[in-house]
């Protein structure tokens, strides 16, 4: 086992998509993933809490007991996310609100409560937002005001922590996951090949996770070669 074994690491969002794989990575290299999701995850994880990540408050109350039980905590992937398309006029105020809530609300809240244990152990938080967190697309508002806040918010916090905790903004684009399932043909990628696979996103991230003390990657983008959401 080298260093970099045993570290716990939690996972908001960890149950499906790219939180799973993440989870899935870290546990291939011995670390002790915690989750917390709505709905328990199947792969290989050290404990979990079932938690709407979109309420704050149970959010926090939930890691500061994670903390508690697992004495301590190394790192934080914040990878819970929702989306709700269509004009604005036709996406509910509860469902635009909702995309808020848990995109970056929910972010914020995993990582406040985090942080105290974060410092302690001089730990890493990666957030994750998405490409349509540098660009905008139509009919996908709440998504966008979203992960521009994320970005907005990961960025003020590796300057607020510098020296601190370690903080990376991942950007990913498209990837092979259930995020686009449920939605109207025209909101689907045309072709899912030309999407990121959440393992190799995964990958990436646990490279951000095991650089050396001070050595930080600060952002992120990872996109299929043809995949035409960025640059």
């Amino acid at each position: 086992m080298s260093q970099q074994d045993g570290r716990t690491l939690l996972v908001s969002g960890g149950a499906a998509g790219l939180g799973a794989a993440v989870v899935a990575a870290a546990a291939e290299r011995g670390w002790r993933p915690l989750v917390l999701d709505k709905q328990a995850p199947s792969g290989p994880v050290a404990d979990f809490r079932a938690v709407d990540v979109g309420d704050s408050a149970e959010t926090e109350d939930a890691v500061q007991q994670l903390v508690r039980e697992h004495g301590g905590l190394d790192a934080v992937v914040t990878a819970a996310g929702v989306d709700s398309c269509g004009p604005l006029t036709s996406v509910s105020a509860a469902d635009w609100e909702r995309v808020i809530r848990v995109n970056l609300l929910g972010t914020a809240a995993v990582v406040r409560a985090a942080l105290p244990a974060l410092q302690r152990s001089h730990g890493r938080i990666v957030t994750v937002a998405s490409t349509l967190g540098l660009r905008v697309a139509g009919d996908a508002s709440a998504y966008c005001a979203s992960k521009f806040g994320v970005v907005g918010f990961t960025r003020a916090m590796a300057m607020e922590l510098a020296g601190q905790v370690g903080v990376t903004l991942a950007i990913p684009g498209g990837m092979r996951t259930g995020f686009f399932d449920g939605r109207e043909e025209q909101y689907k990628p045309p072709d899912v090949t030309k999407l990121n696979r959440p393992e190799h996103v995964a990958e990436n991230i646990m490279h951000v996770l095991t650089r050396p003390r001070g050595a930080e990657i600060r952002e992120l983008v990872m996109c299929h070669e043809e995949e035409p959401s960025w640059p």
